[in-house]
């Protein structure tokens, strides 16, 4: 129906996926099913959703790379589903871009619930988007913006995820700014966010990996406190 918003379920169980179409259906989104790797990038193309609701584990083509390859040509929100509990997999699903991941079984009530905070977000950037050049923050050999969601580095364009561009760009559009772990997530994903706050320090460690230490800026750890990006006089 017009105006529903559209989520792409993957997942090989088709009792899970059922269930969580169920749930959705349930709160008016509109909903396709698919349970492999390849099904989910052909129905990608023409399903067009608003948000992917991705299992790890398919057959074939798995979740990590069916998020790389989407990654790869458009933003649209990933929520990675996953029995893989470890912090390595969970890292490994933000680093390739996920905006979240939830470990399987999980509450009906907590996964719309952050279905909806992940849209949310991604609505607000998109509304929230100015013509003008508002959303570029420059620092001397770094431009950020959220415009075309591009981050240029010493005269080079970077490959950078989009929730590392809002994370870059939140901290250096409030230089010298001391943010709280618990405030970046809010930010940045917009609500609480369920996991733990290594989430916030994959994100920075991805960025420094990225961008290294410049004389008239940088990347600053408040021990104990957060994270800031600190401008300095040169």
């Amino acid at each position: 129906m017009a105006g529903k918003q559209k989520i792409l379920i993957v997942d090989d169980d088709e009792n899970i996926a059922e269930l969580i179409d169920l749930y959705l259906t349930k709160e008016c989104f509109d909903t396709k099913i698919v349970n492999d790797g390849e099904s989910a990038l052909s129905v990608y193309e023409t399903y067009e959703p608003n948000l992917i609701l991705l299992d790890l584990m398919l057959p074939g083509i798995d979740g990590y790379q069916v998020c790389r390859e989407i990654r790869s040509k458009n933003p649209t929100p990933i929520i990675m589903l996953s029995a893989k509990g470890e912090v390595f997999d969970k890292v490994l699903g933000l680093e390739l871009g996920a905006d979240d991941y939830m470990e399987k079984p999980f509450d009906s009530k907590e996964l719309v619930a952050r279905v909806k905070a992940v849209l949310r977000r991604c609505t607000q950037t998109k509304v929230e988007a100015p013509t003008s050049d508002t959303k570029v923050v420059e620092y001397p050999d770094l431009i950020i913006s959220l415009n075309d969601y591009s981050v240029m580095y010493n005269g080079q364009y970077l490959d950078m995820p989009p929730k590392e561009i809002e994370l870059l760009f939140f901290l250096a559009s409030q230089p010298n700014q001391v943010f709280t772990r618990e405030q970046l997530l809010d930010h940045i994903w917009g609500y609480e966010y369920a996991g733990d706050t290594r989430t916030v320090d994959v994100h920075i460690k991805r960025l420094r990996e990225k961008i290294s230490d410049h004389a008239a800026w940088r990347l600053h750890t408040v021990w104990g406190v957060g994270y800031k990006f600190e401008a300095r006089s040169v």
